[in-house]
């Protein structure tokens, strides 16, 4: 990824950041799952984090791990994008450090 498309990628995020913050006066960095995700530097744990925020909503306790699995295969390829030295610090804002 070049200096210009991660220039771009990062007003993207940072613009949808806004958006966020606009629509719903909260910004999305200080919500309590961010705070818990920003320490989370693996795939394990960020699906611990995901699978005991799940485990506190009814609905998920009668999933059949279709949504869990489904779920860790995109924390899967965020992470090999936020990890990737390819890519860029760019996409390494899907994970905070």
């Amino acid at each position: 990824m070049n200096d210009s498309s991660s220039t771009r990628l990062q007003l993207l995020f940072d613009a949808a950041l806004q958006t966020y913050e606009n629509q719903t006066g909260f910004k999305l960095i200080d919500h309590p799952l961010a705070r818990q995700l920003e320490n989370c530097h693996t795939v394990e744990s960020v699906m611990d984090v995901l699978q005991h925020q799940a485990w506190a909503n009814t609905g998920f306790r009668e999933d059949d791990g279709k949504i869990m699995g489904s779920l860790k295969q995109v924390v899967h390829v965020l992470h090999a994008l936020s990890t990737s030295t390819i890519l860029g610090e760019g996409i390494g804002l899907v994970r905070l450090t």
